[in-house]
């Protein structure tokens, strides 16, 4: 029998704010910043870089916005650079080959650690079963045949090559990590893995745009969901234009206000 896994995600790191030493920084330049009640160090860390560029501190030189209008005013000037400077970590599991293959195509601003087949054995692995597939009794029995045929094969070319006999390398590391790399081969999308993301605020807000809604791709929609669950938190006025909505197949999806 195989197993079964869902998608989790663990919050490794989060935004953190120095504000006593941005507050010696003031002082040592005779300036005083004026804010309104208690915001997240995520979004005060943001409204202090977009300050600095100006020196824009004080009553006289503070225009009376709140933090959460005072990033939003950043946002539709394109001044997103400033987001650049609040990071997430993130541990994915239960999540699929066939998605991180698509999520590592996000580069600027993303830093990957997977985990990988070369040296782990999957001889004991999980997979990732689509809802579509799932909601139908008929489709469920033969992907999990055909999930459990590869899975088998993957068992039986392991053991059945002769790690000493196999060709290429001298070293017993190398050898094996030759034979998991081609037995690799036969196991589908749908293998589960093991994930580290590490994104800021302005990546994280690109992917959202792009892959929140995305049609046909429920994994990038449920993963994003679950994201945006966790750094508005974080930081709620950097991601105050998002929202989810519930599709009619009680999926969510991530709406972007434009504006």
């Amino acid at each position: 029998m195989i197993e079964i896994t869902a998608i989790q995600i663990e919050c490794l790191s989060k935004p953190n704010f120095q504000l006593d030493a941005f507050i010696r920084f003031l002082k040592a330049n005779g300036q005083d910043w004026i804010k309104e009640g208690t915001l997240t160090e995520g979004d005060s860390l943001i409204e202090a870089a977009g300050r600095v560029c100006y020196m824009s501190f004080g009553k006289d030189r503070q225009s009376g916005k709140t933090n959460a209008e005072y990033i939003m005013h950043l946002i539709r000037q394109g001044h997103e650079s400033v987001l650049e400077h609040i990071t997430w970590t993130f541990l994915l599991t239960g999540v699929s080959r066939a998605f991180t293959h698509q999520l590592v195509r996000h580069r600027v601003g993303f830093s990957y650690s997977q985990l990988s087949q070369q040296y782990h054995d999957e001889s004991d692995a999980s997979f990732v079963i689509p809802p579509a597939i799932a909601a139908c009794p008929k489709a469920t029995k033969e992907w999990k045949n055909s999930i459990e045929n590869s899975l088998s094969l993957y068992r039986k070319l392991i053991s059945d090559v002769e790690l000493d006999k196999h060709i290429g390398h001298e070293s017993k590391k190398e050898r094996l990590r030759d034979l998991r790399s081609a037995c690799r081969s036969i196991l589908p999308n749908a293998t589960e893995t093991k994930i580290v993301v590490t994104a800021n605020a302005r990546a994280i807000r690109h992917f959202f745009k792009m892959r929140g809604a995305i049609e046909g791709d429920w994994e990038m929609r449920a993963v994003a969901c679950a994201l945006f669950k966790q750094v508005q938190v974080d930081a709620p006025g950097v991601f105050q234009d998002f929202s989810i909505s519930v599709s009619k197949d009680g999926s969510e999806k991530l709406v972007h206000e434009s504006f």
